[in-house]
């Protein structure tokens, strides 16, 4: 590595915030990011520690420690390509990603960790500011064509190596911009849609088509999602359309939580709360707007859909905020010896905690409690909740510890269990026992599903995971749907 002391010489150093006050009156993004200066000194703290496990805990096995070292010794164009040769979109993990990849740092077993979020971040913008990330056209065209039904993360990035191996890739979105879950899910403080856009611009000059408003297969009869489509177009014809199909949407079914009161006017799922807030900001109009605005939150789910309903809500203006948890406090540090190089199990805080939230665990939800006023809809006014104990991975209430919390507004953020089955039942796609789009990982057929030439990737597939995850799936499955369409390929996997 660039220098061999760097890990003894030199601290972690965090990126920084705007300060709360500042920060809540607007909805872009607020992390200062490290300067070139602070960058090289991070990436000097990588060890040449022989086997970098890093690449291994990176979902897309990013080239950690050379990408670090060009950084150490200023080299930041030859860094912006070893991260794109892994990584469609450094710009969206190098924000949102929780970085498995530090957690897996061969420093993390006795220190912090080496910054490589923070690196990947500032890599990927400067990439941008000098004009160094530009279209990559195919040189030749296959004739081939295929669809990608999804432009969340998976989706864009099959699309954009399917375009560059030289096949004509058309991208259906059912609402009116690109993007998925980035656009939709992710609050604009933490990634704002510019990024999208960008990267969005970038792919069209490389050859691939977008059509949003297009819904891919009928919806059964009773049947309502929250989409923004002007046409339908049945999966026959588009399998009859294209030589490929990729499935590649998200895991948009949420976990309920059915107890009494569930009905109750002021009990909503956080992805019907984010989408509309994400809405507004771009400029479009949305009625009948769920608003956290003088009202006492409370988020059900401690991850980060919870923790982006809590950042939503104080920017809105609410009363008060709390989160409840139904799993122990974790330990403020974690087992480094037990845990890593995988995920740690520790109390995290992030940004939009810190900005004003009450956060309670071991705690669940019993009944939601309405007004009591006779002949209309009830309307929500608290929630009533126990406390609860774990053992041997067993849930027990504890007597006596009831407690009614006084609530207007209820968001359920306790994740996702599936894809909406409809676009699956449409294509005679089959499901494994979660629900997802049963597809494998292997050479042998990678990401195909039992139904021909359509194949399968990203949350659709794996169910609710990271964008990070994502993005490889999509990448892998552009590599099977080439190997399907050409006898071989030779895009990276």
């Amino acid at each position: 590595m660039g220098k061999i002391t760097g890990f003894l010489e030199y601290q972690r150093i965090e990126e920084g915030y705007e300060p709360v006050p500042q920060r809540l009156k607007t909805w872009r993004e607020f992390v200062v990011a490290l300067s070139a200066q602070q960058a090289a000194v991070q990436g000097a703290r990588c060890m040449d520690c022989g086997t970098p496990f890093c690449n291994s805990g990176c979902p897309v096995n990013n080239i950690i420690p050379d990408f670090n070292d060009l950084v150490y010794r200023d080299d930041w164009k030859a860094a912006s390509e070893v991260l794109h040769s892994t990584n469609n979109f450094p710009e969206f993990t190098g924000r949102i990603c929780p970085a498995p990849c530090e957690a897996a740092c061969t420093l993390n077993i006795n220190d912090d960790p080496v910054g490589i979020k923070s690196i990947e971040h500032a890599i990927a913008d400067r990439g941008w500011a000098e004009g160094w990330i530009r279209p990559q056209s195919p040189t030749a065209s296959t004739g081939k064509k295929v669809a990608i039904v999804g432009s969340g993360p998976a989706g864009l990035a099959a699309a954009q190596q399917l375009a560059r191996a030289g096949h004509d890739v058309t991208v259906f979105e059912k609402n009116s911009r690109i993007g998925g879950l980035l656009r939709y899910g992710i609050p604009d403080f933490k990634l704002e849609k510019s990024h999208i856009d960008r990267r969005v611009e970038q792919m069209r000059a490389e050859g691939v088509t977008f059509r949003t408003g297009v819904l891919i297969g009928a919806l059964p009869a009773g049947t309502t999602v929250t989409n923004e489509a002007t046409e339908t177009i049945p999966a026959d014809r588009l399998k009859a359309q294209f030589d490929a199909v990729l499935l590649a949407g998200g895991a948009e079914a949420s976990r309920d939580l059915p107890v009494p009161g569930r009905d109750l006017d002021g009990v909503h799922f956080a992805m019907e709360f984010l989408p509309q807030q994400n809405r507004l900001v771009a400029g479009d109009e949305v009625a009948g707007q769920i608003t956290a605005r003088g009202k006492h939150v409370i988020v059900i789910g401690g991850g980060d859909t919870g923790s982006d309903c809590v950042g939503t809500s104080n920017r809105q203006g609410a009363a008060s905020v709390t989160q409840f948890e139904l799993l122990p406090m974790p330990p403020q540090q974690e087992d480094k010896p037990l845990t890593w190089p995988y995920w740690p199990l520790k109390l995290r805080t992030s940004s939009s905690h810190e900005e004003g939230c009450m956060r309670e665990f071991a705690v669940a939800t019993k009944e939601f409690v309405g007004d009591g006023k006779a002949g209309r809809r009830g309307k929500l006014k608290s929630l009533r909740t126990v406390q609860v104990q774990w053992r041997d991975g067993r849930m027990s209430e504890l007597p006596g510890t009831e407690k009614d919390h006084a609530a207007d507004l209820v968001l359920l953020a306790m994740g996702f269990v599936a894809p909406l089955a409809t676009v699956l039942e449409a294509f005679g796609v089959e499901r494994d026992s979660r629900g997802n789009a049963r597809a494998g990982t292997d050479d042998g057929g990678g990401y195909r599903t039992n139904v021909d030439k359509v194949f399968a990737a990203g949350d659709m597939r794996r169910g609710q995971s990271l964008v990070v995850w994502a993005i490889r799936e999509g990448r892998q499955a552009a590599r099977a749907i080439d190997a399907y369409l050409m006898g071989v390929s030779l895009l990276p996997r």
